[in-house]
This record gives structure tokens, sequence and C-alpha cells, in this order.
């Protein structure tokens, strides 16, 4: 499990039977490993080094392991302020190419085949993100459903700005609607719109992944560097935003209503609205057809509208 982190399997093994009887020699160690002591002094001398153990000043020396999470931790960091600065050092390289070769098409635009590849690449540029996501949501997914989940929430804790734009079907997933909401109160911002046109996600304003199947199983997606192409697509992702309303109501709302309109504007249908909110059929129509006549709203959409704009909804 630590080879990501830069610990050898062999130290590793070392530091987990460490971990069982702390405060063993370098020669109880030994035995513990069935291992040569001049080998595990060495192995002492890297863990050591590496911040997953310090030596006291007896004879013989004792040895006491870091805690795992603060020892992990550090080692994560360190690993981290490496790839920052491969990433800086790639920024640099590309500078050296001539104009010309950095614009030419085969480089703005890279086509990904593959649903592993496609998930893999995802994950790589989530990753990277620093300062903002702006993402579109809708199946099919590449992944497991959830599976980027506990990366953006990654991204979150660290300050990145998230702005999530669900399509209604997205949200009909069980329990989508319910970690939807979860994903604000981690301080994501997010919208839902009846006719998201397809899958998107920009990192820092300066790519995006865009599958090219919109209906069907995602196995093709194109990668989109700073071109014409990436401009276009932000516009319209803020373009869809400005129509869209919160994925969360305002707390000036009545909570049922509140949350009833924001699924009545992703265009749920009653018997969906009555599985999410928890009431029957009947009830969520009785309840639709009095709220669109306050609203003096014609369809449900214009009702979702109506109500951000009469502060029943806000951001």
């Amino acid at each position: 499990m630590l080879e990501l982190v830069g610990v050898e399997q062999p130290d590793e093994e070392a530091y987990r039977a460490l971990l069982s009887t702390p405060g063993c020699s370098i020669r109880d160690l030994a035995g513990a490993l069935g291992r040569d002591a001049h080998d595990v002094a060495a192995t002492v001398g890297r863990l050591e080094k590496l911040g997953l153990l310090t030596s006291t000043s007896d004879d013989p020396v004792r040895l006491l392991p870091t805690r795992p999470d603060v020892a992990v931790d550090a080692l994560v960091a360190v690993r981290r302020a490496e790839l920052d600065r491969a990433r800086a050092e790639a920024r640099v390289l590309l500078s050296e190419l001539s104009t010309q070769e950095q614009h030419r098409p085969e480089n703005l635009v890279e086509v990904i085949v593959g649903q592993e590849a496609i998930a893999a690449r995802f994950a790589q540029l989530l990753t990277g993100t620093r300062h903002e996501l702006q993402v579109i949501d809708r199946p099919p997914y590449a992944s497991k459903t959830g599976e980027s989940e506990p990366r953006v929430r990654g991204l979150l804790s660290e300050g990145v700005v998230v702005h999530g734009l669900y399509s209604p079907d997205s949200l009909d997933i069980p329990g989508a609607v319910d970690d939807a909401y979860s994903a604000v109160d981690a301080g994501e911002t997010s919208r839902i719109h009846p006719q998201v046109p397809m899958k998107l996600a920009v990192f820092d304003r300066k790519i995006a992944l865009l599958p090219l199947s919109v209906d069907q199983l995602v196995d093709s997606a194109l990668v989109v560097h700073p071109c014409a192409l990436l401009d276009a697509l932000m516009e319209m992702f803020w373009l869809l935003w400005d129509q869209a309303v919160p994925v969360v109501p305002s707390a000036k709302a009545d909570p049922t209503d509140a949350r009833l309109m924001t699924l009545l504007a992703a265009g749920f249908k009653d018997d969906a609205i009555a599985r999410q909110l928890g009431l029957s059929s009947r009830t969520v129509g009785r309840r639709v057809a009095e709220l669109m006549e306050t609203l003096g709203a014609r369809t449900r959409f214009q009702a979702g509208i109506h109500a951000q704009r009469r502060r029943l909804l806000d951001d």
C-alpha cells in the first residue's frame, strides 16, 4: 500500500511489524522478520529518513514507529509537492515549443477511447485541479456512479471552487439527490437544468473533458486544450447555468415546497418527486397545482424560474 508514497515493500513489512511491537531493538525486529540484522538496519535507516520511525538513544537502540496517519499524511504532502514541481517543469517545457507547434490542431484536441482510459484521464485531471472545476453531470458514466465523488470532495476541502450542473436523470438515480445535497453542504455550488445537452468537465478553465456519446455508453471522449472550442464550451456552461435553478433551496421557503419547486424545474414527474420527498403522488400533484396557480406559471419549468425570481429559491 505504501509503495505509492515511496516506501518499498520490504520496508513496509518492517514498519508493519514495528507497529505490532513498538520499542523493540533492531535484532528483535530482524528476528520477527526472519531477515539479517544488517539488512534490517538499512531498512531502519530508510524508514527513519521517511519519518516512519524514530530511534531512541538507549543501548540497544529502541525503535518507535510514527503513527500511520501522521506519517502517511506527511509522505503524501511530499509526493504532492514533487508532482507540483513536475507540473511546473512541464509548463516550462511547453514554452520551449514553437508557437506554431503549440497551436497545431492535433495538439489542441486529444481523442481518448475506452471507458477505463476516460475514467483514468478524468481522475488525472481532477488531481491536477487547483482553482476551479465546472461539471455538467448526466448519465451514462464511464466509471461507476459515485467513484469520483470522494475526489471532488477532496478538491472542495482544498479550497477549489466547484460548480455542478445536473440533469434530471442524473438525480433520478437512487440516493443521487441526497448526494447532491451533501455535496452542497461540503461547499459545492449546484444547479439543475431540465435540458442538459451533454456531459462536460472543465478544469481550471484550461482544459476540458467532453464525452462524445450522449445517450449511449461512454466509450470515447475529447480532451480539449486552450482554443476557440474550449472558450465555446465554457460559454455554453455559463449560459446553461444562468437558466438553471439551485439544487438546494433557500431557507426562506418551506423546505418541502422549496425542494419540490427545485425538482419541478428540473423536469421531474409527480411520481419521481413523490419518491424523493416521501409523499404520495396525489399529494404532490395537488401541491404542484397550487404552487403553479400561485406563481402564475403555465409549465413546471416556468414555476421553478418564477420561484427563483421571487427568492423562494436562492443559491
